[in-house]
């Protein structure tokens, strides 16, 4: 392992850090607000990066949907196949037969409710005859 014969002294320290220095980052001023900000980076008060919206913070920002719609259809498309299962197909068929049970029942009794009403009015007007 190698050791320095000698210690580097305070001075020849001081010559070599002489580089080390902080530098003052570059900043523009958003051109929409006003602001100071940080060249090459979205304006953090306004949200707008070279005149164009772009964060959520900015008014008028709109996701773009399309682009982002085909990526999870294509990921779900992949997934459902494969979790689908028989059990699951019956269960479907299943709640499908009892939705139009259900219907087919509510269609017989809408009908006796309207003979029910037929009547009702038929023996008002023979009393009031």
């Amino acid at each position: 392992m190698a050791v320095p014969k000698k210690r580097t002294g305070a001075s020849a320290q001081g010559h070599r850090r002489s580089n080390w220095k902080a530098t003052v980052p570059e900043t523009t001023t958003c051109p929409n607000c006003g602001e100071l900000v940080l060249t090459h980076t979205v304006c953090t008060a306004c949200g707008q990066y070279k005149g164009k919206v772009v964060s959520r913070k900015a008014e008028g920002f709109v996701e773009d949907a399309a682009a982002a719609a085909p990526k999870k259809a294509a990921k779900t498309a992949k997934k459902a196949p494969a979790k689908k299962t028989k059990k699951a197909a019956e269960e479907v068929v299943a709640e499908e037969t009892k939705v139009e049970e259900v219907k087919a029942e509510e269609t017989a009794e809408a009908p006796a409710e309207e003979v029910k009403a037929e009547e009702i009015t038929e023996e008002e007007k023979s009393s009031e005859e």
